[in-house]
């Protein structure tokens, strides 16, 4: 035990570490991309769910990425923001809620990748088969995909935290800026050897597989291309899968970042700033870079401000 008046139940957060010069600017910083995330990623779910013209299963798959960029904002983003005036000798979490973060941050990050692997197949029919597109890709197999998706990164997460929760705890400072598997279990005194090695095998299970399929998914559009005559369908087809392939690029070399800074323990706060980014600037940047990219989704915006602009004018 660290000390006399050791708490199990309730633990210290170490938080965001800003000097109090620079807090007030941090508040801000946080609070506006957390406004752009939510603001930009409801609304282009609205956006789909209004068009009928979107209702389209890119689109409704695409819908998953949105709402789980919303969900993992939302679990770190507010927490941080209520510590930012807080001093850091007073920023106590209870257990269970530390629990919840750390099962919300897992399963954000896990739902990440595998609703990227289900929009990787839904390009690859769209383009390797585009007669069965329709046949194959109807409602009842999106929502499966999508159910898919979903339960897949809860199996895994569900398992992770498992083998974290039946440790017992003999410290209670959690050295990050909000809660995770690794600071959770690193409050224990027991052997972390199985924790380790679930840990490190659920983490190339889940790379290894979305980067496999992605990199054959996009090896055989690639392929097709070569060889199609139809260049205006084709180039149609790929204007998006670069929005596809930027967003999974974006998440790869973010979680990246933090699995090569954790090899390196002198840059522990490199490390926690990289971990608040891979919650932040993928759910800040996806929905721009579909809104943006994708034509049809382009021109609704344009149809939806035209419209605004014409009825706001007579008030003016």
């Amino acid at each position: 035990m660290e000390n006399f008046s050791f708490n199990a139940n309730i633990l210290l957060m170490e938080g965001l570490k800003v000097s109090p010069s620079s807090s007030v600017p941090a508040f801000i910083f946080l609070l506006l991309i957390y406004i752009f995330i939510m603001v930009s990623n409801i609304g282009l779910v609205v956006l789909i769910s209004m068009e009928r013209s979107l209702h389209e299963p890119m689109y409704l798959l695409f819908c998953n990425m949105s709402i789980n960029d919303v969900f993992g904002a939302t679990t770190i983003i507010p927490r941080i923001l209520s510590d930012v005036f807080t001093p850091m000798s007073q920023r106590y979490i209870p257990y269970i809620s530390c629990a919840i973060q750390a099962f919300c941050v897992h399963f954000h990050a896990g739902a990440s990748y595998s609703v990227l692997m289900v929009m990787a197949y839904d390009r690859y029919v769209a383009i390797c088969n585009p007669l069965r597109y329709v046949t194959i890709m109807t409602n009842r197999m999106v929502v499966k995909l999508s159910v898919g998706a979903w339960v897949a990164a809860l199996i895994f997460v569900t398992i992770l935290l498992g083998l974290t929760f039946r440790l017992t705890i003999c410290r209670q400072t959690i050295m990050n800026p909000f809660c995770d598997n690794p600071s959770l279990f690193k409050l224990s005194c027991q052997n972390l050897l199985i924790n380790n090695i679930y840990g490190l095998g659920m983490a190339v299970v889940i790379l290894g597989s979305s980067l496999c399929s992605i990199t054959f998914t996009y090896l055989r559009i690639a392929m097709l291309c070569f060889r199609s005559k139809n260049k205006a369908q084709i180039s149609k087809a790929l204007q998006t899968c670069v929005s596809h392939l930027v967003v999974f690029l974006i998440l790869l070399f973010s979680g990246g970042i933090i699995s090569t800074l954790h090899r390196f323990p002198n840059l522990s706060d490199e490390r926690k700033f990289a971990s608040i980014m891979f919650h932040v600037v993928p759910p800040s940047m996806n929905a721009v870079i579909y809104g943006l990219q994708i034509k049809a989704v382009r021109e609704k915006i344009r149809v939806i401000l035209n419209r605004n602009k014409k009825t706001m004018s007579p008030l003016l």
